[in-house]
């Protein structure tokens, strides 16, 4: 038989891709770490890691194994979920969310979920999708709003096929001006016309992302800034210290002074979605993704376009 917590220590063990940083986040031993390990590899007959100077890295068994203790430990949780319910009368569902997302799509779509179920107890979770999907992996929130860019999903999604994805909507990214630039009455931009500008940024994965599109135009752009806040970079712009490329749902509220321009296709873009366990759907998560999926949402940003928009 299998032991539980040798499976936890495993799962620390890949999480952090070393004994000595796994023993850290469990408050135990290295030498502890170590001899769970070596105590579930002889039960099953099978090595569950390889060691290396570079430090500790799943075999195919252990990734097996890690994926069978997340499936493990959200059942738990689903079952822990409903013993709770039965003592209160009310259902905890805890949703992980990305800002600007969150901001714009929860609020209606809690609205919709407490309508329908009022015996629910929502809990919110700021985090971006790198750490949000692997909490919904190992069942610590029901589910995630969370995006990506060109590419696979985040966070090892891969490794750990339980994660079903719904696909909400495309997220184009604009480039913001200060209204008196030369291109702000444009309605559309190529990002080579932009080659000599100094650019800010909302954060460090849209600054990985414009590098890239750059480079297909032929250009290295000049990053003065890159923040943790798309308002912020967007005040940098009305400042004067550059442009930037901010997702359409991230242009609100608005700020004087700044025009949102559309980049000639093919253009970048953050595509949003729903991250859930496979299997079995709580009425609650299903009843949340609905609401989520029905909203519709204008696809470009009315008060912050160019005035060649009308």
């Amino acid at each position: 038989m299998i032991d539980l917590q040798r499976l936890r220590i495993l799962r620390a063990v890949a999480e952090h891709g070393s004994f000595n940083r796994a023993a850290t986040a469990l408050l135990i031993t290295p030498s502890a770490v170590s001899q769970q390990v070596a105590a579930l590899e002889r039960s099953l007959g099978s090595k569950v890691v390889a060691r290396s100077t570079r430090g500790v890295t799943l075999t195919e068994a252990g990734r097996i194994m890690v994926e069978a203790a997340e499936s493990v430990n959200a059942e738990l949780e689903h079952a822990r979920r409903q013993v709770e319910r039965l003592d209160t009368g009310r259902t905890k569902l805890t949703v992980a969310t990305f800002t600007s997302g969150g901001r714009l799509l929860l609020p209606a779509a809690f609205a919709r979920l407490t309508a329908t179920h009022p015996d629910t107890e929502l809990h919110v979770v700021e985090a971006e999708p790198e750490g949000s999907l692997p909490l919904v992996r190992q069942g610590v929130v029901d589910l995630a709003l969370a995006y990506h860019f060109d590419g696979p999903l985040p966070g090892r999604t891969g490794e750990n096929p339980g994660v079903r994805w719904t696909a909400l909507l495309d997220d184009p990214l604009y480039v913001v001006l200060p209204e008196g630039h030369r291109l702000a009455d444009r309605d559309r931009v190529g990002l080579a016309e932009l080659a000599a500008e100094p650019w800010v940024l909302g954060c460090l994965k849209t600054e990985a992302y414009l590098r890239r599109y750059a480079e297909r135009a032929g250009f290295d752009p000049l990053v003065r800034g890159s923040t943790t806040d798309y308002f912020f970079a967007r005040s940098l712009v009305a400042a004067g210290v550059g442009v930037s490329l901010i997702p359409s749902i991230a242009l609100t509220p608005d700020l004087p002074g700044l025009r949102a321009v559309a980049i000639e296709p093919p253009g970048p873009a953050r595509h949003i979605g729903v991250a859930t366990r496979g299997g079995r759907r709580d009425p609650r998560v299903a009843t949340l993704v609905e609401a989520l999926g029905a909203q519709e949402l204008d696809g470009e940003p009315n008060m912050h376009r160019g005035p060649g928009h009308g």
